[in-house]
Formats: C-alpha cells, structure tokens, sequence
C-alpha cells in the first residue's frame, strides 16, 4: 500500500479582499495555483473553502453583483481544473447555508455531507472531554446536557460551535483569574446564554 504525505489549506472569507474590482477571482486564482503546487506526485492537497456561500452563492436573481458573479465562474472553472491532477487535490466546501450555493457548484460535489447539532450523548462527550481533571461531577455534566439541549431551548439545542467557541469561554471568564473552573461556572454560563438561530435556507 502506497502512503502520501497530506497537505491541509484553508480558503476563508479574506479571500473576498478589499473590494477591488477583479482582486476576488485573483485571490482565488492565486488560491488555486498554491494547491495545485502542493499536489505533487506524492502529495495529496485537502482545500477547505469556509463559508462557502460567501464565494459561491448563487448567481440567479439581481441581487448577486457582477464581481461575485466573476467569482463563482472562478471558481467552478478553479473546480474543474483540479481533474487534472487526478485526485491529488480534494476540495471542501463549508458552509451553513447549503441552500444558497450556486446550483452549478451543488452539480460537482462528489458528496455532501449534513451535519446536525450534537444530541444529548454528543454534547455530554464535549463537556466531558473538555473539563477533564477539574473534577466537574456527573451530576453537573448532566444538568448542563439538560440545558443546552432542545426541551430547554424551544425545540433548538446548542450547536458544537456554541458549546466550545461561546459556552466554556463565558463560563471560564467567571472564574480567571481568581480561582479554578468550577460545574457552578459552567451552569451560571449555560443558563445564559441561547443556542445560534437555525438559518433559513434559500432554494437551490
């Protein structure tokens, strides 16, 4: 069996620039170019796109700009291209509204993958995960899974993102920098805060 070195690259929103009139497709261009130099013999390229729907919307109806229409051309031929490299360059695109992709971008993806908020195990495994060593009891892991779950929250629960980039920063900010981390922390946080509003999708 044949083992590649790997190569991760990210592509985020900078990638739209200042506004300048033809620098987005440059920049994705120049993007692309990177990866493809990357994608030696040996070498297999992975090319996250984050925020996919802020590069590759839609081009239908008026309200998509000339230049993010120039874009999304772009970066469908940028797509095509990397066939030449004959699988040495994978691309993932990522976004939280599916539904706004140009139709031509959902035509190439060889899968697609939904990712639903974590359910009651899921979310207990992220607590339990991250507040290991500090002594948080299971009874407080069990009343934070209660609170940030969907009964508690009219029908939505938190989503991973709520969980480690806005729930245990909050509840740590309680406490530094005085004393330790504590399930009263965690609790006090949860409490206060609500998950992220579900998006509404557009058509495809």
């Amino acid at each position: 069996m044949t083992h590649r070195e790997g190569r991760l690259l990210k592509l985020s929103t900078r990638v739209r620039g200042i506004g300048q009139v033809g620098q987005m497709s440059h920049l994705i261009n120049e993007a692309f170019a990177v990866a493809a130099a990357e994608a030696g013999k040996r070498r297999l390229v992975f090319l996250i796109i984050d925020e996919a729907d802020s590069l590759g919307a839609s081009r239908e109806g008026d309200r998509s700009h000339h230049e993010d229409k120039v874009a999304v051309n772009t970066l469908i031929q940028k797509i095509d291209d990397a066939r030449r490299l004959g699988g040495r360059l994978l691309v993932f695109l990522s976004t939280n509204r599916s539904g706004a992709l140009d139709p031509a971008l959902l035509r190439r993806a060889g899968m697609r993958e939904r990712f639903h908020r974590p359910d009651d195990a899921e979310r207990r495994e992220v607590f339990a995960y991250d507040t290991q060593g500090l002594g948080i009891t299971g009874d407080v892991l069990d009343e934070l899974v209660a609170r940030t779950g969907p009964d508690a929250n009219d029908g939505l629960g938190f989503t991973f993102s709520d969980l480690r980039a806005r729930l245990l920063p909050e509840a740590v900010l309680r406490a530094y920098p005085d004393r330790p981390l504590t399930g009263d922390d965690l609790l006090e946080a949860a409490a206060v805060l609500s998950p992220s509003p579900a998006l509404v999708e557009s058509s495809a």
